[in-house]
């Protein structure tokens, strides 16, 4: 298959950010397809227009378009449809056999179906998030007309999808409620890939050996974005009850965004920065599996909004990939997967204090650390496993290419 492969923020290993498209492409590219990744380039740059690189065989089209996690919402919405005229061209002008979109944003799905009504071929459509129910419960989309139409826009998105790939159960059922045809969407979670985080032991002890902080401390990891959905601040109440309890937990908040200085400056004047909650903005991408094997536990967060509760965070399979028992403050499905196969715990529901406590107990019970980090690898390897989640995506376009698109449900279920 010739795949249009749509991502409006394709990510390499040597760039921040989440790599799900281009684990997946590189892994289309082994299988024998030509995959090309339409997508934007958000640095600084000598290019004004397109340009193109390969990757790891993945033809990558870049349009330079400036993005940050920084940016207003305003200046969002414009680098969207910015990007979404000029992919939809793109898309058009190098054929193929199938167009593959993934959200976010939603946008995406402008070029995505002008360009497979053009070329008469199928399109298959990823949704990472439930959209625009995010934005409207977090306040971002307000406006009653912009409601209207990004509404329109989603289930423009679903009406012209051959199938649909959901990140979580909760998104597949997001999705099947609109009225799409349940057969055709297929769960394929944010994954885990077990060989990158296979670190050498001598790598881990450095991380832990240059930092005086930490040394032989229990520690918890998060490593992800700082940004308003995210609540990384959370942990700055459960340090300062540890610290008051006299912990010997350390906690290592590891990213940038938004909220970066937000959640410094409150762990300053909560008197917990850098005595046991540290926090650093530049690691490199190659690190950050050595910080989740140098960790006791790992930790994936978000504010306490049930519309979160459908994620499908990289950070949390990156701890089940680690080896990891994961600490999470949300309900869910991913709550349910934790308690069902005892790989770690949610603190959800529970006041700072007694949340400080229970993650007080689970650290210093090396047994439950032994056992939860061993469930937690299990369910790395037979349900997340990045290789074979990939092949159940190939099978689906495939098939969403042979007008078998109503198989996308059996193929990938989303059943944990």
């Amino acid at each position: 298959m010739k795949i249009l492969y749509l991502h409006q923020y394709f990510n390499t290993p040597e760039m921040s950010g989440g790599t799900r498209s281009y684990e997946m492409a590189r892994r289309l590219v082994e299988m024998g397809h030509e995959v090309h990744m339409i997508t934007s380039w958000r640095g600084e740059s000598d290019n004004k227009t397109w340009y193109e690189t390969e990757v790891e065989g993945i033809h990558v089209h870049w349009l330079p378009v400036t993005y940050s996690n920084r940016m207003t919402y305003s200046e969002r919405i414009k680098a969207f449809f910015k990007f979404a005229l000029f992919s939809a061209i793109k898309a058009t002008s190098l054929e193929g056999d199938i167009v593959f979109a993934t959200s976010t944003p939603l946008t995406i799905a402008l070029p995505a179906v002008y360009s497979s009504k053009k070329l008469k071929i199928p399109m298959v459509f990823e949704v990472r998030d439930l959209w625009p129910e995010l934005p409207i419960a977090m306040g971002a989309l307000k406006n009653p007309v912009m409601k209207f139409f990004a509404q329109k826009l989603e289930n423009f998105a679903y009406k012209n999808s051959s199938s649909i790939v959901a990140l979580s159960p909760g998104m597949r059922d997001g999705v099947i409620v609109t009225g799409y045809h349940k057969e055709n969407v297929a769960v394929i979670p944010n994954s885990s890939d077990v060989e990158l985080f296979d670190v050498d032991s001598s790598l881990v002890e450095g991380f832990r050996n240059e930092r005086e902080w930490l040394m032989d401390r229990p520690l918890l990891v998060y490593a992800g974005t700082f940004g308003l959905i995210n609540g990384a601040g959370y942990m700055v109440n459960i340090a300062k009850y540890l610290l008051q309890n006299s912990s010997n937990i350390r906690i290592l908040l590891i990213g940038d965004g938004f909220e970066f200085e937000k959640v410094q400056l409150s762990a300053k004047e909560a008197g917990v920065l850098n005595k046991n909650l540290f926090i650093e903005r530049e690691i490199p991408k190659k690190d950050i599996p050595i910080a989740f094997n140098a960790a006791t536990a790992s930790l994936s967060l978000f504010i306490d909004k049930p519309e979160m509760w459908v994620n499908s965070a990289n950070k949390f399979f990156d701890g089940l990939a680690a080896k990891k028992p994961v600490l999470i403050n949300y309900g869910g499905w991913q709550k349910e997967l934790l308690e069902k196969h005892k790989a770690g715990i949610s603190i959800w529901g529970l006041s700072d204090k007694d949340a400080a406590q229970r993650i007080s107990e689970v650290i210093h019970n090396k047994q439950w650390l032994e056992v939860a980090g061993q469930a937690s690898y299990k369910m790395a390897v037979e349900l997340f496993n990045r290789d074979i989640l990939a092949l159940q995506l190939e099978s689906i376009l495939a098939n969403a290419v042979n007008g078998n698109a109503d198989k996308a449900s059996i193929i990938a279920p989303g059943e944990y």
